[in-house]
């Protein structure tokens, strides 16, 4: 069990990884850059969730995922080498897989600390969705949890799917595998028809549209 949750975990890390480098691409940074930007994609959720469990940081005593953040980026680097371009649409892709599993993995850790499943769900949140904040936010980019399309509430739908399978079937690989295909389906559904909340603008208000006159 922890086993297969380690290779999934590394699987994350990959596919967000391979996310920031393509961000890291778009904004056509040096080297440098890219591996920084693959890095706190890769990490940066799973890092505040441990400080936030008050547990070991998981990358710090485990080489590996720095090994596969850097075989990630540098395979994707070269990939892009040779097209020189890439469909925006990857790069939604790639960080959709990598919210899923991040979602489902930050959720089992916290239920494994003994965390109540609001909590969990929460953490499952956190893992998915901060490393890509960071990302956009170097980027001078508005983050993708805040533009209005449905993002983290995929989380939460994939957590609640999560606790509502362990609840009534008592069954972890089932909760596992619907938590990540439900908030997989779900991100990309959302990126194919634009679902998305209702968008707080400032042009909407009557008192911004008079002061405008």
């Amino acid at each position: 069990m922890n086993s297969w949750l380690y290779w999934v975990d590394l699987a994350g890390v990959a596919v967000f990884a391979i996310s920031g480098t393509l961000m890291a691409f778009r904004k056509s940074m040096d080297g440098f850059g890219v591996l920084v930007l693959a890095a706190v994609t890769a990490i940066g959720g799973g890092t505040l969730r441990d400080m936030i469990l008050n547990v070991p940081v998981y990358w710090l005593t485990d080489k590996n995922f720095f090994l596969v953040i850097l075989a990630a980026a540098l395979s994707t680097m070269m990939l892009l080498r040779f097209t020189h371009w890439f469909p925006m649409r990857y790069l939604l892709l790639a960080d959709a897989i990598g919210l899923a599993f991040f979602n489902m993995m930050g959720l089992q850790k916290a239920l494994a600390y003994g965390t109540t499943p609001f909590v969990a769900v929460f953490m499952g949140v956190m893992t998915g969705v901060f490393g890509g904040l960071i990302r956009d936010v170097i980027c001078r980019e508005i983050p993708l949890v805040l533009r209005g399309e449905l993002y983290a509430m995929t989380c939460v739908a994939g957590g609640l799917v999560y606790i509502a399978t362990e609840t009534f079937f008592h069954n972890i690989h089932l909760a596992m595998l619907l938590c990540v295909v439900s908030t997989l389906l779900l991100r990309v559904a959302a990126i194919h028809w634009h679902w998305h909340f209702w968008v707080f603008k400032a042009g909407d208000h009557p008192m911004m549209r008079d002061a405008d006159k």
